[in-house]
């Protein structure tokens, strides 16, 4: 089974998920996890998350991880991001592995996806939202994944603007699916003279 937002890096091969396949403002740059620096209850529930239909579903896997608990509680992408685990790294040093025979450069993939959507990588960058501050982590991190760079907690403000921005794509999947349940089987509202039928 192919897995999305699974990937390596390409000179030593160590394995990492992909949160954010570019970084605003940076669009040569993506934002990691990599999996050996994670203990493993974190491992196992990012995992879990991304082989889910959520995860599978999510076009940026930190979509997933902003709506997901960590073990001890904590929301996935804010504990990640305030225990320094999301690593900036140059897309061009990662490879996806989507399954055990297939490889692609995220670099490669990004101007692929630009390309379908018809837009430049830089408006692809410009379109993720709720990103911590990529900038507070180390520019090149994969030399040395074992130490983890410096990175600041986010403030109330940025949560709120994160949880906002999770209410307004909540609420527009479900208007979306409940359209979806309308087309299938229209809601049967009933009238008076029904009413005084059965009564």
């Amino acid at each position: 089974m192919a897995l999305k937002h699974i990937g390596r890096v390409v000179k030593n091969q160590k394995r990492c998920a992909v949160a954010y396949r570019t970084v605003p403002g940076d669009s040569k740059f993506s934002l990691v996890v990599m999996s050996e620096n994670l203990d493993s209850p974190d491992h196992d529930a990012l995992m879990t998350l991304i082989e889910s239909g959520a995860g599978q579903e999510a076009n940026e896997l930190a979509d997933a991880m902003h709506r997901t608990h960590l073990p001890d509680g904590k929301n996935m992408l804010v504990g990640f991001h305030a225990m320094g685990k999301l690593t900036k790294v140059l897309s061009e040093d990662i490879e996806m592995t989507p399954d055990n025979s297939t490889t692609i450069n995220l670099a490669e993939l990004n101007k692929i996806i630009a390309e379908q959507k018809g837009v430049t990588i830089e408006d692809l960058a410009g379109e993720v939202k709720g990103a911590p501050n990529a900038n507070a982590t180390a520019q090149a991190p994969v030399k040395a994944p074992e130490v983890a760079p410096a990175t600041d907690t986010l403030s109330d403000e940025d949560l709120a603007a994160q949880y906002r921005s999770q209410a307004d794509t909540l609420f527009k999947e479900a208007k979306v699916l409940r359209e979806q349940a309308e087309e299938l089987v229209p809601t049967k509202k009933k009238t008076k003279s029904s009413a005084k039928e059965t009564s």
